[in-house]
């Protein structure tokens, strides 16, 4: 007998997080090996597959079904449930139609947005508002009409069966059966059989996969391990109580319910209901509306014809009027001019709030439209940026303007965003973090309670970061095979080769925002992470669906240029406009060669220094190219050692073409950069910029059939130009072999911008640069200590915190740097307002600053314990001319002067002489008796364990003449020394 006709509609994928252990492609891999010919997604609460399993569906030539399991409150979705049995139910939804598809999305965004505890809810009462062009299964065993069968209260499941029947419509309901091998299953299917024939409400089979094969229900025993935290072998733990939700054949479901066939052709019936097509390439770009009378229109050419004139002279206007005409055309034409104006907003709103931005970003900076409109800072037309780079009308894409603001503006800039275009319009991405290969062997090693010490020395011999294998390709190494022969290990790997790369839960992007025409969920079903309402669909796939993504990026370097330029005013000084600093400098490059670039941009890292040393920059065009050079393509293929012997005329700098020096001369013939592959294929092989940029795109994915299409095409081109055959292959072969390596110009020009900035300020405002830079790292002791190493060196003084003079900051005072208050761990930045509020009081009052008298003053609200002995250990009362030891030993008696005196505030009364001066005056000083001081190497012991190094002075200090004479080298200078050297290290 042949296989019915069939079509799982109740399925589970890596989505159903930590509780469904299938991959979107092995279900479709499985559909078309069986034939199947329709595939529904119903993982738990949420739709974040749909996407993924309709584009895989579609290329497989199977219809997708896009579908959730939704969990409905027992109920009103907005009352929280307490950790009782059953407090909500399970029910399978499908969407028919367009409108099926909107009514589950905003389902599945209310059910986080105002039904979310424990898991997203809904309730009945938003059910019937989205219930139209929704089928509906009757669920699972935890359905509401499976729950009361298994109460026996058969009334009330009918009751409820005809609820959901009237409210989807007779045609678009069915009862769900499963046969799962469970007792109470049997006996519920028995109870809806019973009820389909009273009731002439069909019946469907369905079989609740969460694995691929029955093999797998191990590997989806240990995931469902990992979500609840249990071991493998706890007795008492959640536990599926059977092996058989796994992808049965047509075959298999046809024997199954072989009494009831008709269920199983019915899942047909239901998916031919099915009629849905997700919309890709359709942009749902918001409209941007200008303050003034002006249309959109209007504004954008008159921001384009001001920003030209703002930045070009008469000599230049008429190239960049030509460029940008050209441009414009484009951006008209694909419908992007709204796009241009949201993102000039933004970044305008930022600049007139005080937000730094950065100068561009990626390839953007490569269109003279977004220079003109101060969206990029960097001229396209000087440094050779082109513009198809960015926005290829051959190639329908949406534009990608990412945004560099202060860190600590961006959320500023996030906040504007929603109220300037609708709060339901505006969300942030939501991404997956996932098993990755080392992860998920400690996760498993955990689940199978195997000695941690034995699976961390495992984990980390597996390749892991960018570019990692897969941990089954990672695993065919000799020595992880090897360890695969013990039957444990085995276990672990297996294991942790099927659950490897599988989602583990969703988070919000970085950086990622969305802005839509419309309210999002009528796009795309929101969730939520924390705080924060995300997209359930990740940045591409919300770009594919036509709508506006563009990335808020935080950028650190930003905030310190701005805190450098504050701590030159604060030193009263004039600070520089970053603007217009030469891009020649002698003392910036000085500083550069010398490799003096802790705090530079970009420029830090050991091997950074060494690439500087070896190439010796003497110009801006140098500085671009160091950090298109400093990856690993070029480095591993030597073309930093060509660069640099060409630059210092070592190597004759030669150039196949005539024609391609213009393009090359900057590089000294080398190729360096995309946009100069771009030329070469443009200039010399004939291509348009549009084809140009399709082949650096083919290049970066290395697919043969289409490099031969374009590689005919170059040599006809360089041929019809007169370039011999065999030159045209040579150039090729080197396109092929650097132009792979090749980095975007566009993204290197303007962050060499960034790290020119940041030279500039060290080369001439050293001491307000390197306390801004502390002021960002306050919560990395080990990078402080970098800067106070490097302070030492250059016999500049770094301060010890002080009651009198630190704030939460690092600032300059004087020639020295005064240490951060923020940087003293266990100090928070509301405890120190407070603190520098009491401070501040006092001072105008003018009395001296005391422990006591702080106590008396400071809301013990906001300073804890805590904080003031982070204080004390740090030295920061110092000052008062007592030692640690005695200051820390007076605190107790300090507080609690400063609760009493607190409490009297609060009531209204007030010491006639403050609250600290009774115990002053008892003491005969300020109340701190020195005879409980401690010895130095105590207060340094103190200040390392607050600090996380010694600032003030060193244990072993006594000793570090006989130091410097026995050690060769030290900890900060070891990393630059050849392997093998032999050091005494001190």
């Amino acid at each position: 007998m042949s296989a019915p006709e069939f079509a799982h509609l109740h399925v589970h994928s890596e989505y159903s997080l930590l509780d469904g252990a299938n991959r979107i492609r092995d279900l479709v891999a499985a559909c078309v090996k069986d034939g199947q010919k329709a595939l529904a997604l119903t993982d738990h609460g949420n739709m974040f597959g749909a996407v993924e399993l309709f584009k895989a569906c579609t290329d497989a030539g199977i219809r997708p079904i896009l579908g959730c399991e939704v969990y409905i409150a027992q109920g009103s979705r907005h009352k929280p449930h307490h950790k009782v049995h059953n407090p909500y139910n399970h029910l399978t939804l499908l969407a028919r139609d367009e409108e099926g598809y909107r009514n589950l999305l905003a389902l599945n965004s209310l059910a986080y947005i105002e039904g979310y505890h424990f898991r997203p809810r809904i309730d009945k009462e938003i059910l019937s508002q989205y219930a139209r062009g929704i089928t509906c299964l009757s669920g699972c065993l935890s359905g509401e009409i499976n729950s009361f069968f298994r109460r026996g209260k058969e009334d009330e499941a009918a009751r409820v069966a005809a609820e959901l029947r009237d409210l989807f419509g007779p045609e678009h309901f069915w009862l769900e059966l499963q046969r799962n091998g469970l007792e109470i299953q049997d006996k519920v299917n028995e109870s809806m059989v019973d009820l389909a024939k009273k009731t002439g409400i069909p019946l469907v089979a369905t079989n609740d996969i969460h694995y691929l094969r029955h093999e797998d229900c191990q590997a989806q025993d240990v995931l469902l391990c990992i979500n609840t935290g249990a071991k493998r072998d706890d007795e008492k733990r959640f536990r599926f109580d059977t092996d058989s939700l796994y992808f049965r054949t047509r075959e298999e479901m046809g024997h199954m319910f072989r009494d009831l066939p008709d269920s199983v052709t019915a899942t047909l019936d239901v998916a031919e209901q099915v009629g849905f097509e997700m919309t890709f390439g359709k942009y749902h770009l918001p409209v941007f509306t200008p303050d003034g009378d002006e249309t959109a229109e209007e504004l954008f050419d008159r921001l384009c014809e001001e920003g030209l004139r703002a930045r070009y002279s008469e000599e230049e206007l008429p190239r960049a009027r030509e460029r940008m005409a050209y441009e414009r055309r484009v951006i008209e034409e694909m419908g992007f001019t709204h796009y241009f104006l949201i993102v000039w907003d933004l970044i305008r709103w930022a600049r007139e709030n005080g937000i730094p931005v950065g100068p561009g970003r990626g390839s953007a900076a490569g269109s003279i439209v977004a220079y003109a409109l101060d969206i990029t800072r960097v001229c396209p037309l000087r440094y050779d940026l082109l513009f198809e780079r960015f926005l290829n009308s051959a190639r329908i894409s949406m534009p990608d303007i990412d945004i560099d603001f202060c860190k600590e503006g961006r959320e500023r800039v996030m906040e504007y965003t929603r109220a300037r275009y609708g709060d339901d319009k505006v969300s942030q991405i939501g991404t997956f973090a996932t098993m990755a290969s080392r992860s998920v062997v400690r996760d498993v090693g955990r689940v199978l309670d195997l000695p941690l010490s034995d699976v961390d020395r495992i984990a980390k011999k597996i390749p892991s970061g960018p570019g990692a294998p897969p941990l089954a390709k990672a695993l065919e190494d000799p020595e992880l095979a090897e360890l695969a022969s013990e039957p444990i290990v085995k276990e672990l790997f297996e294991f942790s080769v099927k659950l490897d790369g599988m989602a583990r839960h969703i988070s919000t992007h970085a950086a990622g925002v969305v802005i839509a025409d419309r309210p999002i969920m009528e796009h795309v079903p929101l969730c939520k992470h924390g705080d924060d309402i995300v997209t359930q669909f990740p940045g591409k796939y919300l770009e594919e669906l036509g709508l506006l993504k563009m990335d808020y990026l935080g950028l650190r370097t930003l905030t310190i240029l701005d805190k450098a330029l504050e701590n030159v005013r604060l030193a009263g000084g004039t600070p520089p406009d970053l603007e217009t600093i030469p891009l020649k400098d002698d003392a910036t490059f000085a500083l550069l060669n010398r490799g003096d670039t802790l705090g530079v941009f970009q420029l830090e890292s050991e091997g950074m220094r060494k690439l500087i040393g070896r190439l010796r920059p003497d110009c801006f065009e140098d500085l671009i190219a160091i950090l298109a050079l400093y990856r690993p393509g070029p480095l591993e293929s030597g073309m930093d050692d060509m660069f640099i012997r060409r630059k210092h005329g070592l190597e004759e700098i030669s150039y196949p073409h005539p024609s391609l020096e213009p393009i090359l001369r900057d590089t000294y013939g080398c190729i360096v950069y995309q946009e100069q592959v771009m030329l070469i294929s443009n200039v010399l092989g004939n291509f348009s910029l549009n084809e140009a940029d399709n082949l650096r795109k083919a290049m970066g994915k290395k697919k043969p059939e289409i490099m031969e299409k374009f590689a005919a095409q170059f040599l006809d081109g360089a041929e019809s130009n007169g370039c011999r055959r065999e030159v045209a292959q040579e150039i090729w072969d080197n396109i092929v072999k650097f132009g792979g390596y090749g980095f975007n110009k566009s993204h290197s020009t303007a962050y060499a911008l960034i790290t020119w900035q940041t030279a500039y300020m060290k080369a001439h405002y050293r001491i307000p640069f390197i306390a801004a830079n502390m002021s960002c790292e306050m919560s990395n002791s080990d990078k402080i200590k970098d800067f106070v190493d490097e302070c030492r060196m250059r016999d500049i003084p770094v301060l010890p915190p002080d009651i009198r003079r630190s704030s939460w900051e690092f600032r300059p005072e004087g020639d020295a740097i005064r240490f951060g208050f923020g940087a003293i761990k266990g100090t928070g930045q509301k405890a120190i307002e407070a603190f520098e509020e009491g401070r501040a009081k006092l001072l105008a009052d003018g009395k001296p600053l005391t422990l006591h008298r702080l106590c008396a003053e400071v809301d013990p609200q906001a300073m804890t314990r805590l904080t003031w002995e982070s204080l004390i250990k740090a030295g920061a009362f110092e000052s008062t001319g007592h030692n640690r030891g005695a200051v820390l030993a007076g605190l107790d008696t300090a507080m609690a002067e400063g609760n009493r005196a607190a409490k009297d505030r609060k009531a209204g009364q007030a010491s006639l002489f403050g609250g600290s001066a009774k115990v002053e005056e008892d003491t005969g000083g300020d109340g701190i008796d020195d005879s409980a001081a401690i010895p130095q190497k105590d207060c340094l012991r103190l200040e390392h364990e607050v600090l996380g190094f010694y600032l003030s002075g060193h244990p072993l200090e006594e000793r570090a003449g006989l130091f410097s004479i026995l050690s060769t080298t030290n900890t900060r200078d070891i990393q630059s020394l050849p392997g093998g050297a032999e050091i005494t290290l001190g």
